[in-house]
């Protein structure tokens, strides 16, 4: 039997790309200290906004720019209801999502009856073909040029030194002067944006539509790979290319003869299983930011 382990790893690649955005946007989230629920739905809402404005605009650089708009109220709903009223952040991030969901599916019956609809264009992969290398702009950017860049800023940068002071101690950074309520504000837009953009890959590269749960519990998994990655950017996005490489390897497993009488219902649920494994491993004990789901008032 020749497995094509070329063709694997560039589905990896692929499957890996809107987790690998949505997760850091998540980890900008969690060093600030709060814990975003609304993954989903952001992501959701990006998918859905790149989509209706791709369809009516016929303009892929807008539609970009709309998905980024839609994560950035997104971020301002979850900080308004954390940050400023102090909601249960629990709370706050499954109402987000339900409230995304919900409005992006109204939306798009009204819009489409219902239907999915084609986008009249959606990005094209670079190196066109069947290889390693054949893949989307967002894939390129994401691994070479996001993962990097995020790396350094939480390093090395001064809004980085002052996230993570904020998502340690925010009594602390407020008595240095580091104004908490807007840095937790700026990290949950940010971070938001970048789930947005991370939905608006599936619309807008992957599949040139949008149709119901698109999203597919992605925004869930980003969640349980900030815990896997020790809220650190090398390790989660390890995670998201071990999640891909599951999915892809469970796809190629479900069409080869010799594992033909494996259920499909158990090949679906490989990486979900893999992740869950991984976590269960290799997040015992891991040491969360020190205002991780703390409130911040100022006395």
């Amino acid at each position: 039997m020749n497995f094509p382990l070329i063709a694997v790893l560039a589905a990896t690649l692929t499957v890996a790309t809107p987790l690998i955005w949505a997760a850091l946007g998540a980890i900008i989230n969690e060093r600030a200290g709060i814990l975003n629920l609304g993954i989903e739905g952001t992501m959701y809402a990006g998918a859905f906004v790149g989509f209706v404005t791709a369809a009516y605009s016929g303009s892929l650089s807008l539609a970009l720019a709309a998905s980024l708009l839609a994560g950035v109220a997104a971020g301002a709903l979850m900080a308004l209801l954390t940050v400023t009223l102090g909601v249960n952040q629990h709370v706050a991030g499954i109402g987000t999502t339900l409230l995304l969901i919900a409005a992006s599916d109204f939306t798009n019956r009204l819009l489409f009856s219902g239907g999915s609809q084609q986008v009249t264009a959606k990005f094209d992969r670079w190196f066109a073909g069947s290889g390693l290398f054949s893949q989307y702009p967002m894939t390129y950017v994401g691994l070479l040029l996001l993962a990097p860049a995020l790396w350094w800023v939480l390093r090395s940068s001064g809004f980085g030194l002052r996230l993570r002071a904020v998502g340690e101690n925010p009594e602390a950074a407020d008595a240095a002067g580091i104004p908490v309520a807007a840095t937790r504000y700026a990290a949950l837009m940010l971070g938001a944006a970048l789930m947005a953009l991370g939905g608006s890959f599936l619309t807008l590269s992957l599949l040139g539509t949008f149709t119901l749960d698109i999203v597919s519990g992605r925004g869930w998994i980003c969640i349980a790979l900030v815990i896997f990655g020790r809220w650190k950017v090398w390790p989660v996005v390890a995670g998201a290319l071990l999640f891909g490489f599951t999915d892809a390897l469970q796809l190629q497993l479900a069409i080869t003869p010799m594992f033909s009488a494996v259920p499909n219902e158990l090949m679906i649920a490989l990486p979900y299983l893999v992740v869950i494994s991984a976590l269960a491993i290799w997040g015992r004990g891991v040491r969360y930011p020190g205002a991780y789901l703390s409130a911040y008032r100022r006395a």
